[in-house]
């Protein structure tokens, strides 16, 4: 029997260890993604759905916030994509049983579920108006260009689509949409330094046991790594000299894990050092006994 409650659950856990961070992604058209709605009825999903459906636009790279089951696509001139999954999302129906000590009849609350599409799987509707996304110019920052390209031995970066930014430590790659879906070339450059920093963390570099050891989402070990990226992030940003947009973001960034920073008064301090080291290291600095 399908356990629709541990597919939810492990939706939302994969997604968190993943590190997506729905207040911290630049990418042009989130707002659209994160708050996800019918395209046959126009209501808004509500709930765990609205969670559901953006981190599954997110993974997948749609840049739509409409949803249709199969059905309602054809009842509206279009059809699936062949080959397209479907997204899972759920519901309460009230279904009424009869006491079978008492013969009452009573309602009771059923979880259900059904299968929806987003619109950019789907042929025949066209919502370009509403829908589209148009794609700024990119323009490279040299002072920026200038640290990437001194990253010695760094890791493989990938303009693959999609919405989120990420550094996979089982391949040592880092996953980027592309420059012209930033909101600013800053916020670019900010993201990618985020994830480089992360990359120091292999076991071939600084070994902070990111490949061999994977830190659990929410413990402490995580939430440094987290911020420890961020700082680094900062630090590379000010040497790029793009440091005032991309502190704000950063301080944005870090107000997320205010609980965490209340409950361990070390933890910013020695995620600061850290992210120094990562930027240091990145920028071929060597270290300096203080």
């Amino acid at each position: 029997m399908r356990d629709i409650y541990q597919e939810v659950t492990d939706k939302i856990i994969q997604t968190m260890e993943e590190g997506t961070v729905p207040w911290r992604n630049p990418v042009m058209g989130m707002d659209r993604i994160t708050n996800p709605r019918s395209l046959a009825t126009g209501k808004p999903y509500r709930g765990i759905n609205v969670f559901l459906l953006a981190m599954q636009a997110m993974q997948s790279g749609y840049r739509s916030g409409y949803w249709l089951t199969f059905r309602q696509a054809a009842q509206m001139g279009g059809h699936v994509k062949k080959g397209e999954g479907s997204s899972l999302v759920i519901f309460w129906k009230l279904l009424e049983k009869k006491d079978p000590e008492t013969g009452e009849k009573k309602k009771l609350p059923v979880l259900r579920h059904f299968n929806v599409f987003n619109l950019d799987q789907i042929k025949g509707i066209d919502l370009k108006a509403e829908d589209d996304i148009p794609d700024r110019q990119f323009n490279p920052i040299e002072t920026a260009e200038q640290v990437i390209e001194g990253y010695k031995n760094g890791p493989v970066t990938m303009h693959d689509g999609g919405n989120r930014a990420f550094y996979r430590p089982a391949t040592d790659t880092i996953h980027l949409p592309e420059q012209e879906r930033f909101e600013s070339d800053e916020e670019y450059y900010c993201t990618r330094f985020h994830e480089m920093i992360h990359s120091t963390g292999h076991s071939k570099r600084l070994d902070r046991k990111m490949d061999t050891a994977p830190k659990p989402f929410g413990s402490p070990d995580y939430s440094k790594e987290e911020l420890l990226a961020e700082m680094g992030a900062a630090f590379l940003s000010a040497h790029a000299g793009i440091a005032p947009v991309t502190l704000k973001n950063s301080t944005a960034y870090i107000r997320g894990w205010l609980k965490v920073l209340r409950n361990d008064k070390r933890l910013l301090i020695h995620a600061a050092g850290g992210g120094q080291r990562a930027a240091d290291f990145l920028l071929g600095i060597k270290q300096k006994q203080m």
